[in-house]
């Protein structure tokens, strides 16, 4: 190695999931402020994670540091999991100043400045919880023959869908995403994505996926059972969520389909398909018939520590 090798230290954390190889993996670089953009994507593609986050100083007072996160594709401006994830890394790290119950932190991505916390047990994170951005009602997908499409590019006839019932509507808490309920459990188990399909709907509607959901579920435990499926960003299906799933909970409370109060408690099981169960915890706050906020969260650990040599 001569004297320009660089070593960056990296960890990798499995989000959403209190077991290791369950959850959604991500891999956080806590120290990566002098890397170029091609760099980054590069790491990002080594990795081979649906996300890999870099932390670098913030740029905003108010901001305890920045996070710039990337698909093995895309820089993407916000995402859930790998905020939780770097979250807890840091945490667990002691590259922050962890206090019980909560440590509170305010975390700098591409759209603004916004809090997480940490739940903390006897020297120990038990969960992250991130609050995100105020929910976007973008779009209803109404028209027959674009209901048909969606079914087309997700497998399943269009009876399968339950839109007579709730409808396909496009969301966002940070990043748009077309909801889809399903009608059955059955139903979104035998979904087989069409990758192409999707982007081209996704174009469509301006989302960058697909997630689709049942109330009927695997765990007597949780409120629904989701995938999620994102080509447009290079994720064929994601094991678990926190963005979609942020506005997924928007979703179900506006639309009526879980019972409604100030706080709306709704669990996400996701990953199932894909051999990574995953829990995502999702806290609706209503105000007299308005979303105040929306919170995500679970649980957290921590897999493999490496170092990147560049």
């Amino acid at each position: 190695m001569d004297e320009t090798t660089r070593y960056l230290p990296f960890y990798q954390a499995d989000v959403f999931t209190d077991v290791a190889f369950g959850g959604n993996p991500v891999a956080v670089f806590p120290h990566a402020p002098d890397l170029i953009n091609r760099e980054f994507q590069q790491i990002a593609r080594e990795m081979n994670l649906s996300e890999t986050v870099f932390v670098q100083p913030p740029t905003q007072a108010n901001a305890d540091f920045k996070l710039r996160i990337f698909t093995p594709t895309h820089e993407i401006p916000f995402a859930g999991h790998p905020v939780l994830g770097t979250c807890f890394v840091l945490g667990a790290r002691q590259e922050l100043t962890i206090q019980e119950p909560i440590t509170h932190i305010h975390y700098e991505c591409n759209i603004g400045v916004f809090s997480a916390e940490l739940y903390v047990l006897k020297g120990t994170i038990d969960r992250v919880v991130m609050s995100q951005p105020r929910p976007q009602f973008i779009e209803l997908v109404d028209k027959a023959e674009d209901q048909y499409d969606i079914a087309q590019a997700l497998g399943l006839k269009n009876a399968s869908l339950n839109h007579h019932q709730f409808p396909l509507e496009v969301v966002s808490t940070g990043l748009p995403v077309l909801i889809v309920p399903i009608r059955s459990l059955t139903s979104v188990k035998s979904i087989v994505p069409d990758h192409n399909a999707i982007v081209d709907i996704c174009q469509r509607f301006g989302a960058n996926g697909i997630m689709t959901y049942s109330t009927m579920t695997v765990e007597d435990s949780s409120t629904v059972h989701t995938r999620m499926f994102a080509p447009p960003i290079g994720i064929d299906e994601d094991p678990a969520t926190g963005s979609a799933s942020g506005a997924l909970g928007a979703y179900l409370v506006k639309n009526g389909v879980v019972e409604v109060g100030p706080t709306t408690e709704i669990i996400a099981e996701q990953g199932y398909e894909i051999d990574r169960p995953s829990r995502i915890i999702i806290q609706v706050f209503s105000d007299d018939d308005m979303i105040q906020e929306v919170k995500v969260g679970g649980q957290v650990v921590m897999v493999a520590e490496g170092k990147m040599t560049l």
